[in-house]
């Protein structure tokens, strides 16, 4: 176990081996860094106590900067060393104690509100609220082995597509436990899950219920049993193929109508430019802007969304 300076740097240039095997710091003694076969890094910290070598991770380079392992070390290591305290025994304890309850609304609080769109940050609240705080319930983290993920994954084998996706969430929710220092490395009890086949659901309107929908838009326009706004708000989606999504979060000052173009900046495919047909200009340039409302779609102000 050699010693070198922990770097950003030096930590990418360390050499991928058959084995994992473990560098220090020379100016901090104790703070150290695994390197995996499989080429991932660990920060961790190493201290000896009750002549027992004691080693906690504090979290996977890259994810976990150099600069933040190091300042988070020099606290552990001035803990142990000053008030002599134990963080390793204190992490033993806490995952003894943590539940799946509150593994989750930690993941809620701390995780998706930072990593996630308004939209995914639904689907995921849904899936812990709804499906795994039930059927989990108080049971520690550590304990959820890959059987118990598979009864949870049976039980909803009547609604295929909300069984996968909670899966996928319960699986990000493992990692982090790793990660947080709640469950072992490697030990996540989806990845050996297979998930159910899912029907891609595809469906385009004939050209018999797309002259429907437009009697129907026209209709609704001319008798103003709907807001001019709405039935524009239908008539993009079919010309310009955009998500509903980014049709009811459409800016003006996204839209550029001198190049004919939506500059949509954060679409589920990351920012992308969408050319303006004859047919979506006109219906874009129809429209009266609404003052202190910048949505396209003026009747998001009503519902204060």
């Amino acid at each position: 176990m050699s010693k070198f300076k922990i770097t950003k740097r030096s930590v990418e240039g360390l050499a991928v081996k058959d084995v994992d095997y473990i560098v220090f710091d020379k100016e901090l003694p104790g703070f150290g860094v695994r390197v995996m076969p499989s080429g991932k890094r660990f920060f961790l910290v190493q201290y000896r106590r009750h002549d027992r070598t004691r080693r906690i991770t504090l979290g996977q380079f890259g994810p976990v900067t150099a600069d933040k392992a190091r300042r988070e070390a020099t606290l552990k290591l001035g803990n142990v060393r000053g008030a002599g305290g134990d963080p390793a025994a204190l992490r033993d304890a806490e995952r003894q104690s943590t539940t799946m309850k509150e593994l989750g609304q930690r993941f809620l609080t701390q995780y998706v509100p930072a990593r996630c769109k308004p939209s995914t940050q639904g689907e995921y609240r849904r899936s812990v609220e709804l499906f795994l705080e039930p059927f989990f319930g108080k049971q520690r983290v550590r304990s959820v082995t890959t059987a118990d993920v598979a009864d949870l994954h049976g039980s909803h084998s009547h609604i295929p597509y909300q069984a996968n996706r909670t899966l996928g969430v319960l699986s990000k929710m493992m990692n982090l436990a790793e990660t947080w220092g709640l469950r072992d490395k490697h030990t996540n009890p989806c990845e050996d899950i297979e998930r159910y086949p899912e029907q891609k659901r595809e469906r385009f309107l004939s050209a018999a219920e797309l002259q429907r929908l437009g009697s129907v838009l026209t209709e609704a326009e001319s008798d103003r049993t709907e807001s001019p706004y709405a039935v524009a708000a239908f008539r993009l989606l079919l010309l310009t193929g955009c998500r509903l999504s980014e049709i009811q979060t459409l800016k003006w000052v996204h839209v550029d109508l001198e190049a004919k173009e939506l500059r949509l900046p954060d679409s589920k495919t990351g920012a992308k430019t969408v050319y303006l047909g004859n047919a979506a200009f006109a219906v874009l340039k129809s429209l009266r802007r609404v003052n202190d409302n910048p949505y396209v779609s003026s009747v998001r102000k009503k519902n204060n969304t």
